[in-house]
């Protein structure tokens, strides 16, 4: 079944050039655009979309307001950033509004459609750059912890990494051709091992580590 979008964006030329784009995408369908936030309820409310593709900064109506606003209108409705504000701040707006992603401008198409993809399945998309971000507000591991080369295996090293990039335990056994029990296990292992108790520690570890960068084996 095709992902149905509606592109807000103020920007004629970015709405022209994606939807030239995503119509090249054989499970994605642009069914509208919207140029300013009221427009996006308008239209929303006439096409329940999939997903709305929305820029941040529309006039009118911002794309933090008409993002709660398209939760109440059509909660079946996913909404993903699409913008220029590379900030902690913003992002965290953008997910307390109830956005299900956040991805840059500048991010190439092959990331937007995974992100795209990704948020149509019910998965959480955030830009890698913002992933990092988010885990600088919580204190640094103890220096006295091991790196991850001497402490884990060459698997728990590849889910240390997806995790890191904000991938759910789902979407990590995808990614690696796991099963989701396999996957748990590793988690498991991980905490075990690092002495940390939650998702952002582990990806505090890698950032602190310079693994932030490496891709995992598949």
């Amino acid at each position: 079944m095709s992902i149905r979008i509606l592109i807000a964006d103020d920007h004629g030329l970015i709405r022209t050039g994606l939807r030239a784009l995503l119509h090249s995408v054989d499970d994605i369908t642009v069914v509208g655009e919207a140029q300013d936030g009221n427009d996006v309820l308008r239209q929303v409310a006439e096409l329940k979309p999939d997903i709305v593709l929305m820029d941040i900064s529309l006039p009118g109506l911002s794309g933090i307001e008409a993002t709660r606003q398209v939760r109440e209108i059509s909660p079946a409705t996913r909404v993903l950033a699409l913008t220029v504000h590379e900030d902690e701040g913003m992002l965290r707006e953008m997910l307390r509004a109830g956005a299900h992603g956040y991805i840059l401008k500048r991010a190439d198409d092959v990331e937007l459609i995974q992100a795209i993809r990704s948020v149509s399945k019910g998965y959480m998309y955030i830009h890698p750059s913002l992933t990092s971000a988010l885990v600088r507000d919580f204190s640094p591991l103890n220096d006295s912890q091991q790196s991850p080369e001497v402490t884990l295996t060459a698997r728990e090293l590849d889910v240390l990494l997806l995790l890191a990039r904000g991938y759910t335990n789902r979407q990590i056994a995808e990614e690696l051709n796991l099963s989701p029990r396999t996957v748990e296990g590793h988690r498991a292992n991980l905490v075990s091992k690092l002495g940390v108790k939650s998702r952002v520690e582990l990806m505090e570890y890698v950032e602190k580590h310079g693994w932030s960068g490496k891709k995992p084996q598949k």
